[in-house]
């Protein structure tokens, strides 16, 4: 008898008045915030602007959704189109059903679209969102607890998920793949962002990094899984795709490195666009306060000789004194009211009476 264990929900759906609130559906939803989190984080880190990984999930989190549902309904078609079945049940997204490998492949698809659009290298957008991609799938496998689903082999352990009755399961006590995989995904995301700091990874190799690390885990969390699936000499299906994936993604990893080493400069030109418009509009130009006090020093000698000129000697007028008292005050040089100026000897007014 297992006196300790995972006890499963009783159901995986509330109902608020006539709208259900679905947990799988939950944890998909929070799993996308904290992508989308993660990555504007790293993607500003790495010099682009606020909001542009957000922008681009718009497109990438519907053409994911897409395809890993397609993906679940291809690889598990006798679920939906075989004897007995409703192939309407194959549009029941909150009823679980999502491959990843779909899900990535078309996800990918929209975000080249969103990249296109915005001007920005695919790649590095991909390597932002790398750990975040992970930690959304660590959070949106514990919806498959909600659904009791995707366990693994039976046994006693003091942490095996208790399963009830219900189509297609039997009652029992189960290996809890869905904690190990979700486990297992935190990691990914924690090696993915402690490898690009120490290796400054580029060019879209932390998220090959990501997709190469999910794979060991999903293979060998595959392995002990025992709902109904596909299988080619002896594997399930998913074994082989985990397996042809990671030999792809390490190829990438070696490639890249080789033909592209370290990692983008630029990231997003706009954003360095910006940065400099703001530098410009912020800063002073060096020189510009000396120039300006020039030209009060010569604006306020000007009117020291033009004041000489025209008025006799010692009739300067109460408004000019004022005049020049004022732009002294400003950075000229004091002028006597007798238009002496810097010590220099007082200028003969033609026509003036000498005494």
């Amino acid at each position: 008898m297992n006196l300790a264990f995972i006890p499963s929900p009783s159901t995986g759906v509330l109902h608020l008045g006539p709208i259900p609130l679905r947990g799988y559906a939950f944890c998909i939803i929070i799993g996308v915030f904290v992508a989308v989190w993660l990555g504007n984080k790293r993607w500003i880190a790495r010099g682009g602007k606020p909001g542009t990984v957000a922008d681009i999930a718009v497109w990438a989190v519907p053409f994911g959704l897409v395809g890993g549902r397609l993906y679940h309904v291809i690889t598990d078609y006798q679920l939906y189109f075989g004897e007995g079945r409703d192939w309407v049940d194959a549009f029941k997204i909150w009823e679980g059903g999502l491959g990843i490998w779909g899900a990535i492949a078309l996800g990918a698809v929209g975000a080249w679209i969103g990249c296109r659009r915005r001007g920005i290298p695919l790649p590095a957008w991909a390597d932002a969102l790398a750990p975040g991609i992970a930690l959304a799938q660590a959070c949106g496998r514990w919806g498959n607890w909600f659904n009791q689903e995707l366990y693994g082999r039976a046994t006693d352990l003091p942490w095996a998920v208790k399963i009830s009755d219900g189509p297609n399961r039997v009652a029992g006590t189960y290996h809890p793949t869905f904690l190990y995989e979700s486990l297992w995904c935190v990691g990914v995301a924690l090696l993915v962002i402690w490898a690009d700091r120490r290796f400054k990874l580029g060019h879209g190799r932390a998220f090959a990094l990501y997709v190469a690390a999910y794979c060991v885990g999903r293979g060998w969390i595959e392995y002990m899984r025992v709902d109904e699936a596909h299988h080619i000499l002896g594997l399930r299906l998913n074994v082989w795709t985990s397996i042809i994936v990671f030999v792809l993604a390490v190829v990438y990893l070696v490639l890249s490195a080789k033909l592209r080493p370290g990692r983008e400069e630029v990231v997003e030109p706009d954003a360095d666009a910006d940065a400099v418009a703001g530098a410009k509009d912020g800063d002073t130009p060096a020189g510009e306060a000396g120039a300006e006090g020039d030209q009060t020093k010569d604006k306020a000698k000007s009117k020291s000789k033009d004041n000489a000129g025209d008025k006799p000697a010692g009739e300067v007028t109460a408004e000019a004194e004022d005049d020049i008292t004022a732009d002294a005050g400003a950075g000229a040089e004091p002028v006597d009211a007798e238009g002496e100026a810097d010590g220099k000897d007082k200028a003969e007014v033609p026509g003036a009476k000498k005494l």
